[in-house]
């Protein structure tokens, strides 16, 4: 109970410094899907201290995806998990803990079309939510 109240608080903001800045990307912007040389599909969405996903929704063919996270914050940290029972298949990978200036990728299949709500946990009561659709 001790230690999920410290990660809990620990979402919640506070340890970073203004000097943990993620690097500037010169990829595409923030949601935009490309595709990688292994044909997996790649998107990045980015965290701030604002409470917010950018962009809160992206949309991806069936198949192989690659998500990264950067955490732009100066001292919030962020997580990002798929919905739990939101969208029509479980997605199971997430990025448990993300600290300002961090970046992490995860990558997983989408068989099913439709809409898969995902989520900061930390962040829920302050509506920090986002939708990725796979089309079909």
């Amino acid at each position: 109970m001790v230690a999920a109240a410290v990660i809990l608080l620990t979402g919640c903001g506070g340890g970073g410094t203004a000097e943990q800045e993620a690097a500037p990307s010169s990829g595409p912007a923030p949601g935009t899907v490309t595709t990688a040389p292994d044909g997996v599909q790649e998107v990045t969405l980015q965290t701030q201290d604002d409470y917010v996903f950018t962009p809160d929704s992206f949309t991806v063919a069936p198949g192989e995806v690659r998500l990264t996270v950067v955490n732009v914050a100066e001292q919030t940290t962020h997580n990002l998990r798929f919905t739990p029972g939101d969208g029509p298949a479980p997605i199971q990978p997430e990025i448990s803990l993300l600290a300002p200036g961090e970046s992490r990728t995860i990558e997983f299949a989408v068989t099913a079309p439709g809409d898969y709500g995902f989520e900061c946990s930390f962040h829920t009561q302050l509506g920090q939510f986002g939708t990725m659709t796979v089309s079909g």
